[in-house]
């Protein structure tokens, strides 16, 4: 096990050989990556024989991913993110071998690595599981855990935009009830005058979306506010503000940004799976 200082700080490297990459059906399963195994060990043992050699590759495993590197330029040939990673085991038979199964973030595919690892496939995939736990917690500290609230809330927001369009329909009702019976008052010359269609049946001033608003100018002795309707004003048919919890306690976070947290979310839910298996199964698998 190594420290979580090192594991956020820095990260930890490995020596090994690096047999392949290969396209996988599922994203977890042993007998799938015993399959990939068996692939790339039987391509190695092909191209070996033609004279040509292993590459060798250093692993760099952080909280940000599992990196592979060219252990003499330090160029990435290939980098994982942990939260893309869902499968990783070692072969118990042959403690040199161990893959994992990562997603590519554009096409979905599910892609098996190979390594040779020098008889510390166990350490290596013991410290990628370590890491991935590492980094799940890390991501719901640092704001993760409130993906899901602000689905829910956002949810919560809908419906109450819905209710405040029904009740908005209601009062344009009512409203027009009240024009019906002050017309059904009115009656000839000489009879009872009727009160100005300024007021309701009650002396009152009918509500109506902006009258709040005019009322709230003129009270407070200020007349320079824009006269916007609830929608242009981005208001509620009360002249408030809608709620939005995006910018009320949350972190508002850009489209791309939110869609990259729920991404995270997503795979860390799903999980890594660590397992030791038997890849070697025939001669073919022998030492490469």
């Amino acid at each position: 096990m190594h420290s979580s200082e090192a594991l956020v700080k820095h990260y930890v490297a490995y020596s090994a050989k690096f047999l392949g990459i290969t396209p996988v059906e599922q994203p977890k399963g042993t007998d799938v990556v015993r399959v990939a195994v068996r692939k790339l060990k039987f391509q190695r043992h092909i191209k070996k024989s033609e004279g040509e050699k292993i590459p060798k590759v250093e692993l760099q495993i952080s909280i940000y991913g599992v990196k592979i590197l060219d252990p003499k330029t330090k160029d990435v040939q290939h980098s994982c993110q942990l939260h893309r990673m869902s499968f990783c085991a070692d072969d118990k038979t042959d403690k040199r071998i161990f893959a994992y199964i990562c997603t590519e973030p554009d096409t979905k595919r599910h892609l098996c690595y190979v390594f040779d690892s020098e008889k510390c496939a166990e350490e290596i995939t013991i410290a990628i599981g370590q890491v991935f736990d590492l980094a799940y917690k890390m991501f719901l500290q640092s704001g993760g855990k409130d993906v899901e609230s602000r689905k829910q809330i956002g949810n919560l927001q809908k419906k109450i935009q819905d209710l405040e369009m029904e009740n908005l329909k209601l009062k344009k009702q009512l409203q027009c009830l009240e024009d019906q019976l002050i017309s059904a008052q009115s009656s000839p010359a000489g009879s009872i005058p009727v009160k100005a269609t300024s007021t309701d049946v009650f002396d009152m001033v009918p509500f109506t979306p902006g009258s709040s608003t005019s009322r709230i100018q003129t009270c407070n002795g200020n007349r320079n506010f824009p006269s916007l309707s609830p929608v242009d004003r981005g208001t509620d048919l009360f002249g408030a503000v809608p709620f939005d919890p995006f910018t009320c306690g949350l972190t508002d976070y850009p489209p791309d940004v939110q869609s990259k947290l729920d991404e995270m979310q997503e795979g860390f839910k799903m999980g890594l799976t660590l397992e030791g298996a038997i890849f070697s199964l025939d001669q073919v698998d022998s030492r490469c």
